[in-house]
């Protein structure tokens, strides 16, 4: 959300969207839209996260877990900057910027073949790693104090510190997701 904020997009819209948090037609119906009519209870037409996010920014979260199919739609949209909803046969002409995420290794997905190198390479243009936090445990003082302070101020609390125990305890666990 920074980026778009930054960018001459900030002004438009940001639209997030949890790909894993859908199943492959769901995903689709959420992305392109459709139109009334077009499957059982599209009761009446629907934009899309794309149309959504003209002139703004498009945030596809959990990349990584897009089916190889809908990876090949998406590819044609990134390709033709033209998106038609599900069940039409007009092309509509959008303008967005594309930021992705994942937690995966899509160079490792590729080789499996759950993910397509074409798609990968058009979505990879410039590629922000950010280790986590098992990696970088030296941020985790900032991060322990900002917690403190959110905690306080969320509950009308005053924090004076943390124990030993527990601060152990955080620089020891092995975060094997992220915060």
């Amino acid at each position: 959300k920074y980026i778009h904020l930054c960018s001459k997009r900030g002004n438009n819209s940001f639209v997030p969207v949890n790909c894993s948090s859908y199943t492959e037609t769901l995903l689709e119906s959420e992305l392109f839209g459709y139109e009334q009519g077009s499957f059982t209870g599209a009761v009446k037409a629907r934009q899309g996260r794309f149309e959504t996010a003209n002139n703004g920014s498009l945030f596809l979260d959990e990349v990584g877990d897009i089916d190889l199919r809908t990876q090949v739609k998406l590819l044609r949209v990134l390709e033709t900057k033209k998106v038609s909803r599900l069940g039409s046969n007009i092309e509509r002409l959008i303008d967005f910027r594309l930021i992705s995420a994942t937690n995966k290794d899509l160079i490792r997905e590729i080789m499996q073949n759950n993910f397509r190198e074409d798609f990968f390479y058009r979505i990879s243009s410039i590629t922000i790693r950010v280790p986590s936090i098992k990696e970088r445990k030296e941020d985790l003082d900032r991060l322990i104090e900002y917690f403190l302070k959110k905690s306080q101020e969320e509950n009308n609390i005053k924090i004076i510190g943390i124990d030993d125990e527990p601060k152990n305890f955080l620089y020891s666990y092995g975060y094997p997701g992220n915060i």
